[in-house]
């Protein structure tokens, strides 16, 4: 098959570099102008040109979505992920991510839940069915993957952020299933019916634990999850849940959208024996680019987001803004005056990222680590702050002395191999073998 994308004419490339200030690389890692970094960064475009480069986290946060209100198909400046700007940063692949806001449960905390999930997986569908199918394609197999980065269209996959939407019926995963969800988060912020959590919420009144890991439900899930094909994700699971499913689980856990605790410690980072745990059960860290897990705020930084957030009435959720509970004319206000406390107190930048990538290759190991943004839904750094920077990783990670072999790993290689080794091991469960 001809490949499409590595034909693109170059005049494309050179157009992305200037949209998304290729040729200013992040601040900390200049090295100067002049030959060599000319070369670096042509290099860097080759690379980054030739890997199948995936995202593991994107959210999806209204049913809207792929409509003319929320439209992907074009540069919108309210979405950090759209067709526009992963055309530009030579993006071949995300994961959307579905989040369900839990509530009680019961049949009918479960039923709204279910069907605020569904609103926005058929909204998915919509973009890439009737919105946009000329760029893009629902992709379900590693191979579908593949083969839509190689038509120059970019694939879109469908993770489920939260497992709460499923309730007590095990019957549900397989609906999920059968719309295109590959990954399921068990949990988020607050246990559920299936796990603990490891970000325990006070609106729900939950304890620091309550089941002590997973709970005789969450068992049968991992167990129907192996079955049909979908990834675990580990990303938001308390250490006892996680624990728990390094023992249970037939096939390799992914945290989607997760950092390195060693490097920050923050309750939504894996130490560094989740690490190496990870990598024995086959599974990867797609290294997040949220700068809250990538390294600790100032006091100072910290005090004055928390000063801007209660002037325009941005309630706080653990010290920090709940911009998903803000209305559109908050989060602009939020973001105009971010803006003037980032100058004052710089923010995480890709260099802060990559060290977390550095990290997790050094514990983990070349083939366990991935990237997973968590765009529009809290990511975004500078240098990274969204896909037309993504070169900007590349290059960032050619600076360090990464390979190509080990930055197509990074970009995708790694989650595509633990991906195939979930299907295998479910093609074999369904079929009554042993693993």
């Amino acid at each position: 098959m001809v490949n499409l994308r590595r034909i693109l004419p170059s005049v494309l490339l050179l157009f992305a570099v200037s949209v998304a200030g290729l040729a200013k690389p992040a601040a900390a890692s200049q090295t100067g102008e002049g030959p060599a970094e000319a070369s670096l960064l042509e290099r860097a475009k080759r690379i980054h040109q030739r890997v199948i480069t995936l995202d593991t986290h994107v959210d999806v946060l209204s049913p809207q979505y792929a409509t003319e209100a929320l439209d992907p198909g074009i540069d919108h400046p309210r979405l950090k992920c759209d067709l526009v700007k992963m055309a530009r940063g030579n993006v071949d692949g995300v994961f959307l991510a579905v989040c369900a806001t839990q509530g009680k449960r019961d049949a009918e905390g479960y039923r709204r839940a279910f069907d605020s999930v569904m609103a926005r997986v058929h909204a998915i569908h919509r973009l890439t069915k009737t919105a946009h199918p000329d760029r893009c394609e629902l992709a379900t197999s590693p191979d579908e993957v593949e083969r839509i980065a190689g038509s120059g269209k970019r694939a879109i996959m469908i993770g489920l952020e939260n497992a709460y939407p499923i309730g007590d019926d095990l019957s549900n995963l397989k609906k999920f299933y059968r719309l295109g969800a590959r990954y399921v988060t068990l949990s988020h912020n607050g246990h559920n019916q299936i796990c603990d959590s490891c970000n325990p919420s006070s609106r729900l009144g939950d304890k620091q634990t309550e089941h002590g890991g997973l709970s005789r439900f969450g068992e049968q899930v991992v167990a129907e999850m192996n079955r049909l094909g979908i990834m675990i994700d580990v990303s938001h699971v308390a250490p006892s849940s996680f624990r728990d499913l390094v023992k249970l689980t037939r096939a390799p856990l992914i945290a989607s959208h997760s950092g390195c605790r060693r490097l920050n410690d923050h309750p939504r980072n894996l130490d560094d024996s989740q690490l190496r745990a990870l990598a024995r059960n086959g599974g990867t860290i797609q290294v997040v680019a949220v700068g809250s897990f990538l390294k600790a705020p100032s006091p100072r930084r910290r005090e004055a987001i928390r000063k801007l957030a209660t002037r325009i009435g941005i309630p706080l959720s653990r010290g920090r803004p709940g911009l998903r509970d803000a209305t559109e004319q908050q989060r602009v206000q939020y973001r105009e005056g971010l803006k003037e406390i980032d100058k004052r107190y710089p923010p995480p930048r890709i260099q802060d990222f990559a060290d977390h990538v550095d990290h997790a290759v050094r514990t983990a190991g070349i083939d366990h680590v991935g990237i997973g943004s968590d765009f529009d839904g809290g990511g975004g750094i500078p240098g990274f702050n969204d896909h037309s920077e993504a070169m900007n990783v590349t290059l960032e990670l050619l600076r360090r002395g990464y390979s190509e072999p080990e930055i197509r790993k990074i970009w995708g290689g790694n989650l595509l191999r633990a991906w195939r080794q979930v299907e295998r091991i479910a093609a074999e469960l369904q079929q009554g073998g042993k693993t």
